[in-house]
């Protein structure tokens, strides 16, 4: 949201916070922010750096998505070899130390030569040190068939939350992949219909601010999980969300996107204490749920 419903002064506070807590893995794109306003494309990753610029930051660990062509929610990209290696370069050179991995971003191909050749520039990132990385990717099967002569690991952003997962669909790549977790709160869903705010990612995007019966079930519930030896009651969909997403046995990392500092710091807060097993009871009870 970057750039859309946050200044680059709230972006920048945001980092400074996120920074002072010990924050250095930083998610990006060049389509960033989504908003269909197409001056604003790649305006979150300009944000980023002139946040870098003004701090002379340097152990950064920026995720770089690349790919797409325009902030049209479209599925317009150009992942061509020669496409793909002067956006290396470029993030190279505008990074620098900050750039962490590269990461191929919306790939809805399904030729494996184009594909094979995209697969020899992320080869090309590791070789000078970077991560690989793929994120929405519709033939992960294909990927995972020609990786058999890279033998490249990757970062593999996935969307999971209580409503969706794709693991199962990237499971021909898991035993090459870190997964890291993505859309955990289904693009803002809140508990209560008055959470919403008129800046709210969901509200802002077109989405309804309804219940459903999952709702409903998790609210009924979480009197009963507090009730637990939990290090902290349970209070929001967020925090159901996180302990959803980190005990998964296949999830590596969660990715967050707060817009205000008290939800960056309670997120930051909440995840330190998944680190032992007291909200594990609570993980089973959200797969009873589901099934």
């Amino acid at each position: 949201m970057w750039g859309w419903t946050l200044s680059k002064a709230e972006c920048f506070q945001l980092m400074d916070e996120f920074y002072r807590m010990g924050g250095r893995q930083v998610d990006a794109a060049t389509n960033y922010p989504i908003n269909k306003i197409p001056t604003d494309f790649r305006a979150a990753e300009q944000i980023l750096l002139e946040w870098i610029g003004t701090h002379g930051i340097t152990d950064l660990e920026v995720i770089m998505k690349v790919g797409s062509i325009n902030n049209l929610r479209t599925p317009d990209h150009n992942l061509s070899k020669s496409f793909l290696l002067l956006n290396l370069d470029d993030y190279r050179h505008r990074f620098g130390s900050n750039l962490d991995t590269f990461m191929i971003h919306w790939d809805n191909r399904d030729d494996r030569t184009e594909i094979e050749r995209s697969l020899e520039v992320l080869e090309i990132a590791v070789q000078d040190g970077l991560q690989a990385g793929l994120s929405g990717i519709r033939h992960p099967d294909i990927y995972a068939g020609l990786n058999e002569a890279f033998q490249l690991d990757f970062r593999i952003q996935v969307k999971h939350n209580l409503f969706q997962s794709d693991l199962d669909r990237y499971a021909p790549l898991q035993d090459h992949a870190r997964f890291l977790a993505y859309g955990i709160n289904a693009g803002g869903v809140k508990l209560r219909t008055d959470h919403y705010r008129p800046e709210s990612n969901l509200i802002v995007r077109g989405g309804s601010a309804g219940t459903t019966p999952l709702h409903t079930k998790l609210e009924s519930l979480i009197p009963h999980w507090n009730q637990r030896d939990v290090p902290e009651s349970i209070r929001n969909f967020n925090q159901i969300s996180m302990i959803y997403a980190y005990h998964h046995p296949k999830i590596n990392g969660i990715l967050i996107g707060p817009s205000r500092i008290d939800q960056l710091q309670s997120s930051l807060h909440f995840f330190g204490l998944l680190a032992g097993d007291a909200y594990r009871p609570v993980y089973q009870s959200l797969l009873d749920i589901q099934n």
